[in-house]
Parts: C-alpha cells; sequence; structure tokens
C-alpha cells in the first residue's frame, strides 16, 4: 500500500513547499484541517482582483497533503479564482477516478492520481486548494 500510494515523484514534491509563512496585510484567509489525520492548512493571500499576488501557507500534513501545497504554491501566484477553482474541481474529479483537465499551470497535481484508490487521504490531499479556494472567497480587497 504504502509504496503504490506515496511514489518517489509525490515524496520528492514534500521537499518543495514554497511561500511558507505569514502575510503583513492579508485579504483573505482561511484554515482547513482533515479530520481524519489531522492535517491542517492556513492559507493567507493577496489579491488584485480575482488574481493572486501574494500567498502565505502554514501546512502540516501528511506527504500527500504536502506535495499538494507545494505544487500550488510553486504556480499559486498569477493565478487566477477561475485556475484555482478549476484545479480544486479537477482534483476532486482525479481523485474520483474521472478523466479530467487541470489548468495548465497546476498540471502537476496529476501525480496524485495513485490517492484515488485511498478514500481516507482525500481530504488531506485537497487541504492547500481547498483553503486557497475559501480565502479568495473571504477576501476583502
Amino acid at each position: 500500500m504504502i509504496d503504490e500510494l506515496y511514489s518517489r515523484e509525490i515524496l520528492r514534491r514534500t521537499t518543495q513547499l514554497q511561500h511558507v509563512g505569514r502575510l503583513a496585510h492579508p485579504h483573505g484567509t482561511a484554515d482547513r484541517t482533515a479530520k481524519l489525520c489531522g492535517s491542517t492548512i492556513h492559507v493567507e493571500l493577496t489579491m488584485d482582483g480575482d488574481t493572486i499576488i501574494d500567498f502565505a501557507q502554514e501546512v502540516q500534513a501528511c506527504a500527500l497533503g504536502q506535495a499538494a501545497a507545494a505544487i500550488l504554491s510553486q504556480h499559486v501566484i498569477g493565478a487566477t479564482r477561475d485556475e484555482i477553482l478549476s484545479a480544486r474541481d479537477a482534483l476532486r474529479g482525479l481523485l474520483k477516478g474521472q478523466d479530467v483537465t487541470f489548468p495548465e499551470r497546476f498540471e502537476d497535481l496529476r501525480i496524485l492520481a495513485s490517492v484515488k484508490d485511498f478514500p481516507a487521504r482525500h481530504a488531506s490531499t485537497l487541504l492547500a486548494l481547498e483553503a486557497t479556494a475559501e480565502a479568495m472567497g473571504n477576501a476583502r480587497t
């Protein structure tokens, strides 16, 4: 099970987390917890219209949550609301075994396809995108 779930690429991504910490004056924030495993994420962002121009996160998650947060963090600056929501929805679909299309900047999330066979891990895998979508919804510019 472990080898199927935690591929070398997923484990490599856990070391690539960017934008760690807090922002001085975020426009939106969100906290998410995966109840089953206890993984948590805190996201802060600044927006210009519908585009993220600054981003910070604090991640206390399993390897799957860290890998997803790392991929998000590498491409989040400049992402639009539609791209974030599309990426979140595509990841949800991927985890259900659907054929999905990711926004180009978030195509790397496809490496998480192996998680589809482990439903108990879906919530932690979705944490970063769920929190970012919520923070965008809470944003006051």
